[in-house]
Formats: structure tokens, sequence, C-alpha cells
């Protein structure tokens, strides 16, 4: 029935205060330890509850004694208020002392799911003292906290006897299921004023065994978000820099700024500092990142070496993403180190790979149309003391910009690119092997813009056939202040310190799909052809080549108009390309898909047979007026399995020129994936000999949570293990173990370490330990 009664009303109000105060409790135990936020709300201890709320109790009695002056709900007592629900036996209200007592089977369940149970509780109307017996609070995050007894004092502090914290997913759909990990208190202490719960002779215990024996320790609670303090702990352990503990600490500056500091000590090398500045702007994002070391033994490093000749090294990185508004946003990405290869020695986070790409970069994207503006330096980290390979790179500024008619044209599309290119580079860049030289990249300056515009339309005549036509024309203005290469060229480069040229195209393509449809089946065929007519490509081979010199004829880009990578090179002369593509589907789960064809160079100057700097299109398999033949086939089968191949075959004797196979499988307990890749010699390109990898990747979960998992990396030519790597896993959602072996060989002497250990432990709603790096099974797995 609706209760407008304020003794009732006082009664209830009380009862649901009591559980209010439980979960609030139990939601500070689920702070991340240490690094919170600094919101805290003054009344965190009062459940929010409308002002015109309306109070709806249910019992098998309601008893009002005058005399003795209490009210009593008896006999499966239901009470609705706010949102939230309480369900007891008996509640009753004592005038005089200004008490609540319920007791029996007491559950409440507060507007947002979390649920409170407990046997009995006795407190005062205003809920400033009492007591809770045999209290558990399960959260809907999955976090469960269990008390002997629970006091209330001075209408601040909530006191928890002899309890119990642990977080269990699984306990969510297996009851049975006990979590490897809880913690153990004599008491706990929340404190509403100062917002902190603390812990008293507390222990942290896994597979049922203490571990970790902690006198006094205070955290924020729920309501704080940001607090300074100490993390938790990194280790990590490599073999030239031996073990190392990580200690870092969080500040929290202000609500817009924050900064982690971390002190590691490394047996082998020293002391190392590390620390990230963060602050937030209305639109944006800065981290700054600072590092050093001075090193103890650089001894334990290869000698020659950027590692083995430094003792005193650093880096200041700099990252900055901002919105100007919701369709242009800009930012940088900076590195400076003392030399080139700190922070790949040291694992940096996020500085450690081989090639660091600093950026500054303007981006725009609208609803036809895109601008990207972006200037470019590469931080090639290796243990050169020269640095000779970074000064070979270049310095680059690119604009990108694309357009799409937002009305058609001719009834047709019509789109064009735009490109300008700045590239500066101080040292020349060139490879010999076998005796053919390839210019990488001049030393000087260049300077190229490119504008392409294409035309295209669609018809369908009678009878199925797709017909599209297309034009398109193509301008370039360049600058050329570089080296010439010299008589090690043999091509014909052009000495002028200002070129054009053009390109204008008419194009082709025809589409016949035919469908067939079977009892069980459907099955696309399509036969396709092309015809692009176009002159030749002027000062072939005579300009600089730095963004197409990435070229790979198969089955992907076959029909594609230009088949270079870049702007810096055209495909000139009139060519066909014909080709059939087949899609498959079949009722019991299986698909199947396959292309393959040829390409035709039927007149003019044949761009991919012409030398260029790179010697791009040397052995690719178009340099003939009938290139090899490609063929892609795919498969996709129920449960879990698919397969895939791919190659390039001579166009006279069938010879395998290239080819990639995979073979994967992903089910509920395997997980496995191998792929064979076969790349034939091709010495004009730089590339002296055959090359036959095959990789392999694996993973098993046996009984409910562990799994383990092994990858390995196959040089078939030098009959070599290049990288191999194995480790085992434990993951229950609340638990995730990981230990991880890995070990590359490489010709090069310098690789600062070859093997190492990686181990990871975390517990949800606590936090993470890690020892080294355990990334390896997420590259090669996931």
């Amino acid at each position: 029935m609706a209760a407008g009664n304020r003794k009732r009303t006082k009664l209830i109000n009380a009862a649901l205060l009591s559980g209010v105060a439980l979960h609030t409790l139990a939601m500070g135990m689920n702070a991340p330890a240490l690094a919170q936020d600094t919101s805290a709300r003054i009344d965190s201890l009062q459940p929010n509850i409308p002002a015109d709320a309306k109070l709806l109790l249910s019992a098998n009695e309601l008893i009002y004694n005058r005399d003795a002056e209490t009210v009593t709900a008896r006999g499966s007592v239901q009470i609705a208020y706010g949102g939230y629900r309480m369900v007891a036996r008996q509640v009753v209200y004592d005038q005089k002392s200004g008490r609540i007592i319920a007791t029996g089977e007491i559950q409440l369940t507060e507007p947002d799911g979390n649920v409170v149970y407990a046997d009995k509780m006795d407190v005062t109307d205003d809920f400033g003292n009492g007591f809770v017996q045999a209290l558990r609070i399960e959260t809907t995050d999955l976090t469960r906290l269990a008390a002997e007894s629970g006091e209330r004092r001075n209408g601040e502090e909530f006191i928890l006897n002899k309890a119990v914290y642990t977080a269990c997913t699984p306990c969510n759909i297996k009851p049975e299921h006990r979590s490897l990990w809880h913690i153990k208190a004599e008491r706990v202490i929340q404190n509403g004023r100062t917002h902190t719960i603390r812990l008293e002779h507390a222990y942290f215990e896994l597979f049922g065994k203490p571990i970790a024996y902690i006198p006094v320790m205070e955290i924020p609670d729920h309501t704080v978000k940001r607090k300074s303090g100490f993390l938790f702990p990194k280790f990590r352990y490599t073999q030239k820099l031996g073990a190392g503990v990580g200690v870092p600490y969080y500040w929290a500056i202000s609500p817009y700024m924050d900064a982690t500091v971390t002190a590691t000590g490394l047996t082998r090398q020293g002391f190392l500092l590390e620390g990230e500045f963060r602050q937030s702007f209305h639109n944006g994002l800065h981290t700054l990142n600072v590092a050093g070391i001075s090193q103890l033994d650089r001894g334990k490093f290869t000698p020659d070496t950027v590692d083995a000749q430094e003792t005193n090294r650093g880096m200041v990185a700099s990252k900055g993403e901002f919105e100007i508004n919701p369709r242009w946003s800009f930012g940088w990405n900076v590195l400076v180190q003392s030399d080139a290869n700190f922070a790949k020695t040291y694992d940096l986070e996020s500085f450690d790979g081989t090639t660091y790409t600093n950026q500054a970069y303007l981006t725009g994207l609208g609803k036809r149309n895109y601008f990207d503006l972006r200037a470019f330096y590469f931080d090639i980290q290796d243990a050169d003391p020269n640095s000779l390979e970074e000064n070979q790179q270049p310095a680059a500024q690119v604009l990108d910009y694309s357009y799409f008619a937002p009305e058609s044209v001719l009834g047709g599309e019509l789109s064009a690119d735009v490109n300008l290119t700045n590239i500066k580079r101080n040292r020349l860049d060139s490879i010999n092997v076998l005796g053919v030289e390839r210019f990488r990249g001049l030393e000087g300056t260049t300077h190229r813009l490119s504008a392409d515009l294409e035309w295209k339309r669609t018809f369908i005549a009678p009878g199925g056939l797709v017909l599209t036509p297309l034009l398109a024309a193509r301008g370039d203005a360049l600058g050329l202040n570089m080296d010439n290469p010299g008589p090690a060229y043999t091509g014909d480069y052009t000495n002028s310190d200002a070129v054009t040229r053009r390109m204008l195209t008419a194009g082709l393509e025809a589409r016949y799909p035919i469908l067939f449809a079977g009892e069980n089946s459907s099955h696309v065929l399509e036969p396709i052809g092309q015809i692009y007519v176009r002159p030749d490509e002027q000062h072939a081979g005579g300009l600089p080549n730095e963004d197409a010199q990435s070229f790979v004829f198969d089955a992907t880009n076959l029909f594609d108009r230009d088949k270079f990578s870049g702007f810096d090179r055209i495909e000139g002369g009139t060519r066909a390309n014909l080709g059939i593509r087949y899609t498959g589907s079949f009722d019991n789960g299986y698909g199947l898909r396959a292309i393959a064809g040829q390409s035709f160079h039927l007149g003019g100057l044949n761009s991919f047979a012409t030398d260029d700097l790179v010697k791009v299109g040397a052995d690719s398999g178009l340099e003939t007026k009938s290139s090899d033949y490609v063929a892609m086939v795919g498969i996709d089968a129920p449960y879990g399995l698919m397969a895939s191949l791919s190659g390039r075959l001579d166009e006279d004797d069938f010879a395998l020129r290239r080819a990639d196979a995979t073979v994967g499988y992903l089910g509920l307990n395997w997980q496995a994936a191998l792929t064979y890749t076969r790349i034939e010699a091709q010495p004009t390109y730089g590339s002296p000999s055959d090359q036959d990898e095959i990789q392999t990747a694996a993973a098993y979960r046996f009984q409910d949570y562990w799994s383990v998992f092994g990858a390995l990396t196959y040089d078939i030519n030098n009959d070599v293990i290049s990288r191999n790597g194995f480790g085992i896993t434990y993951d229950d959602q609340d638990t995730l173990f990981s230990i991880v072996y890995t070990q590359e060989r490489d010709t090069d002497s310098s690789v600062a370490n070859d093997w190492s250990i990686g181990a990871r432990i975390s517990f949800r709603t606590l936090g993470d330990i890690n020892v080294g790096d355990t990334t390896f099974d997420e590259l090669d797995f996931y």
C-alpha cells in the first residue's frame, strides 16, 4: 500500500540508508589502488531519492503499539522507495530510542543493481550509529565483499570487522567457482568525511595462501577518481640490462594536469628515471615524456655500438592531439634522443620500435573531400654510432587533398586528387647487391606538385553487360636540387632544375556477371576486361623515386589503372588487363572466392621495363609484353577453418615466382595458423637469393582458464629459426597470469637484446604487475 505516515517513512529511510552505506564501502574497494580522481561527494552516504518519490510497503502484518511506541512490519516485508527495493522478515521502529531493527534474510537491491545481504541491522533512525551482522555485498561489476559485522559511528565512519573482498566474474554463471585471490582484513574503515578506506592487518591471499601482509593501507574510496600516490611496481628482465624493478609515483597536480614518475633499478646498468606529464585542454591533450640513465656497465653491450660507447643517455618526447572543430584536427609526435638507440635498448613504452615517426599534422574531413598536411622525420633506432641510416632518411612535408563532386558530371562521377611533396635528405642512400646499384634516395632537395582528375560512368547494356568508360588527366611540376647519382646509374637521369610531365588516359572496363544458382548453392562468375590508352611516361626512370619504391604485382592490383604505389612514377603506354572473378556460397556454410588474370602491354613504352633509381619494375612480372599470371583463391569453412593461396606464375613455363599460402583455424579450444611465403630471387631489384619462410602460431586452451601458445618463424633457405617463443596463460577474467619467452636470431650483431622473458599478473579492480614484455602472444595469435 502507499503510505504517507511520517513514522513509517522515517523507518524506511533509515533501513534504506543502512544498505546504501554498505554499498558505498564496497564500491570504494573497487577503486584502482592508488591513482584516482578528486571529485568527492559530501553526501556519499545518502541515498539519491527524488523528493516526490512514492513509498510502497507490503507485509503480512503492520502493527502499531502505542504503549511501547513501536511500529512493526512483519512477515515477508517488501519495501519499494525511490528505486530501492528491500526484503526482510521483520522491520521494527522504536520511537523512544530512535532505532530501527531489521531481521531475517535482509536483501536490499539498489537502483543500479547492487545487492546487499545481511542477517540483522540495528541502527539509529538518522543512521548516525548502528550495527549490521553477517553482511554480504554483490555489485554489478561482479565484485563481492563480506564481513562478520559492521558498525556505523558518529555519522561519518563505517567499520567492517573481519572482512573479505574479491572479484569473481565467473561466479555469475558458475556459483561454485572460487576466485584465485582475495583480501582479508581484520578491520576496514571507510571515512565519509575524508573519502578514504583504511585496511588494518590485511592479507593478500593467492590460491588460498597468504603471500603479502599489509599492516596498514589507506586508499581512496569510489568517489575519488584521481589521487596522488604510489602505483603498483613494474618488473622486467632482459639479457643485457639485467633484472629491474620500477616504482611509479602518480601526482595529481590539478583536475586538468597530472604526472607519473618511475624510478627503475637495473642490476646491470643502474638507475633509470622516467617521467610522463599530461595536461588536458578543452579540445585536446598534451603528453610530455622524459627518461635518462647513467650506464654502469657498458661492456655488457656489443662492442663498437652506440650502446657500448655512451654512458649518459636520455630522451624527451612530446605528443599533442587537438580538435579545432568536429571536422578539423591537428597534432604532433616528436622524439629527441641523446643517441640513436636509447629508447629501443631500454624498451621505453611507445618509443621502442625500430622506426619512430616524428610528425606534425593538420587533417580535415568533409562529406565529399579530405585534406591532410603532414611533416615527417624518421628516427631510425639502431646501434650504429654514426647514425648513418637515420641520416639517409628524408625529412618530408606532404599535402594530400581528395575531392568528389557532389553532383554527377555528364552522368558520371568526377573526382580529383592533389599531392604536394617536399623532401630533403642529408646523405645519399644507395645499396649495391651483386653489382647492381639501387639509389633509394639522393642527397639534396626535391619538390613535386601532382594533380589527378578522373571521370567515369557505368552503363548496363541489355543482357547484363556492365561497361564503365573512364577519362583521366594527370599533371606534375617538379623542382630538383639533388646530386646526380653518377656513372653507377645506367638510366637516363634528368639534370634539369625544373621538370614538368603530364599523362592523359582513356579507358574502358567491361564486366559480365553470370549468376548460377543450384539447389544448395549460388555462384557468380564475372569475366573482366580493361583497356587503358595512354602516351608514354615522360622522363621514365629519369626522376627521383621516393614514394613508389614498393611494388608487388599480384591479383589485388591486377585491375588498377596505375599499378605503381605512389606519385613519383606514372604507368604509361597502352595496356589491357584480362581476368575472371568468382564468388560462391553454399548452404552448409562454406564460401569460396577466387580471382585470376593477366596483363598485356599493347603499345608504347612499358614503364615497368624502364630502368629507374630503385629498379622498381625489375623482375616484377610486368616488364614483358605479356605479364606473369596472377591468381588468388580463398576458402571460408564452417567451424572456424579458413585457407587462402595467392601467387604469381611465369607467363612462359608457369614457374612459381611468388606465393603466399595461409591455413588457419579458430575454434573454442584450438587456434592455429600456418603461413608459407616464397619470393623468387630478384637480382636486379636487389634481392640476390630466393626467400622461403614458414610462420606458425598455435594456442590451445585446456581445462577452463588455462592455455598454452607458441610461435615459430623458420627461414628455409638459411636453415635457421629466426624467431621463436612460447608461453602459458591463465585468465578467468578476474585473474590473468602470463609468462612468455621469446628469442630472435639476427645476423646483425648490434641487436641489444637477443632473448627475453616476460611475465604479467593482473588482478581485476586492483592492478597489474609486469615483468618485461608479454605482448608476444597478442601479436602472434589474435
